[in-house]
């Protein structure tokens, strides 16, 4: 099993920028798809982005092309989550997960409140 935290989350105003990061236990983490889900008050949790063990295969939502980026680094067992130009609809709390094979490890979440 791995272990998944998040952190970086918080309160912005639309328009600006936040970095989530998300640290995973284990030696194998390059194995590993790593990936964030969102949930907004009253929805479904949605997927966000997600990226391949290597970093080559790299994922988006519709919803946040452009604007979010993903990336990993596998010596550091971390993945990040760059999100600019926030709008009030990215509120939600956002889930790192660990994929391997049908296996998903997720971290408790951490909250994002875009004020408009």
């Amino acid at each position: 099993q791995v272990h998944v935290v998040e952190s970086g989350g918080g309160l912005v105003q639309a328009g600006g920028s936040l970095r989530l990061s998300c640290a995973a236990s284990g030696r194998t983490f390059s194995m590993y798809l790593m990936g964030w889900f969102r949930q907004a008050p009253g929805k479904e949790r949605e997927f966000v982005a997600a990226i391949g063990g290597s970093g080559g295969s790299i994922y988006y939502a519709d919803s946040v092309k452009g604007r979010f980026t993903i990336s990993r680094d596998n010596a550091g067992n971390t993945v990040a989550l760059q999100m600019n130009t926030l709008k009030p609809e990215d509120t939600a709390i956002y889930y790192c997960y660990a994929r391997i094979l049908r296996r998903y490890d997720w971290g408790p979440g951490t909250q994002v409140t875009v004020s408009s």
